[in-house]
């Protein structure tokens, strides 16, 4: 991949995205549960079902803001052996043929133990798009994203409701691909709503910066999503999905079945996005 974000799957997506007026849903799977061929397969229908961008979660054994269920699935493929190498192997075939832009969720405890630019080289030469270190401060991020943008990967940067306005509007001036904006203090995982005062931020930050602001944590099925995108470019979906992954693995094990019914939860998930832009005059 070139060093030109304008060639970046995850850049057009949101251009294309917002010149046609629709929002997109972004998916969270964590790679190599159950296994890594699941994750392929997985990523094949998403793409088939019209996603546009999806997050790859790197296993990594301290999780740093991730709940149980995603905890738990990083454990289990930890077990299994995943490690980075197997996750740009599996990349690199997927997005080959794959139009969808792909980011990875890794702590910086990874990045470092590989070297920086030995990490984003591999990143980028597997055909990953972005990536998003939840435990880089703003302090010691430049390194990061000047080594990204050279590599022509997205340094997605976090944003906490915490956060105080004019750190966020610093955060904001540094990310690429867009914006993570963190719904709720705390660990991921499902919840029937999100607090209301969470749109509100999303507006008053969208007033200081033209990245596209995506919301995560918390957000677990279409009414959430729904809410979400009245404000925010795109909402992220991470623990419902793996727990659906996980509930389907004990349903039947067979890799077609899993996807089968990961993929509805998907739809149902995206139907906001749809009805959204059909509702556009």
């Amino acid at each position: 991949m070139s060093g030109n974000l304008k060639d970046n799957r995850l850049v057009r997506a949101f251009a294309d995205a917002r010149r046609a007026g629709r929002k997109l849903l972004l998916p969270f799977i964590t790679a190599g549960y159950p296994d890594l061929e699941t994750t392929a397969a997985l990523l094949a229908d998403f793409e088939r079902r019209g996603v546009r961008v999806c997050e790859l979660g790197v296993p990594f054994s301290d999780p740093i803001a991730d709940g149980p269920v995603i905890q738990a699935s990083y454990t289990q493929a930890l077990q299994q052996g995943i490690h980075s190498d197997g996750i740009f192997k599996m990349v690199r075939r997927r997005a080959a043929s794959g139009k969808m832009a792909l980011v990875a969720m890794v702590s910086y405890s990874i990045v470092f133990r590989h070297g920086l630019e030995a990490y984003v080289r591999q990143a980028a030469e597997a055909g990953l798009d972005g990536l998003i270190i939840p435990d880089l401060p703003l302090e010691e991020a430049a390194p990061v994203e000047q080594a990204a943008g050279a590599a022509g990967l997205a340094n997605v940067m976090l944003i906490a409701p915490t956060t105080p306005p004019a750190r966020q509007e610093q955060i904001a001036r540094h990310s690429r691909g867009f914006l993570y904006y963190i719904s709720v203090a705390g660990t991921t995982g499902q919840r029937d709503a999100l607090p209301p005062e969470t749109l509100e931020a999303v507006a008053r930050l969208r007033a200081h910066t033209d990245v596209p602001i995506c919301v995560g944590f918390g957000i677990s099925n279409a009414a959430t999503v729904a809410a979400v995108i009245q404000a925010a470019d795109g909402a992220i979906v991470g623990s419902a999905i793996v727990k659906r992954i996980a509930e389907a693995m004990d349903r039947d094990p067979e890799r077609p079945a899993l996807v089968a019914e990961v993929g509805t939860l998907v739809n149902e998930l995206m139907a906001p996005c749809l009805n959204l832009e059909r509702q556009r005059p």
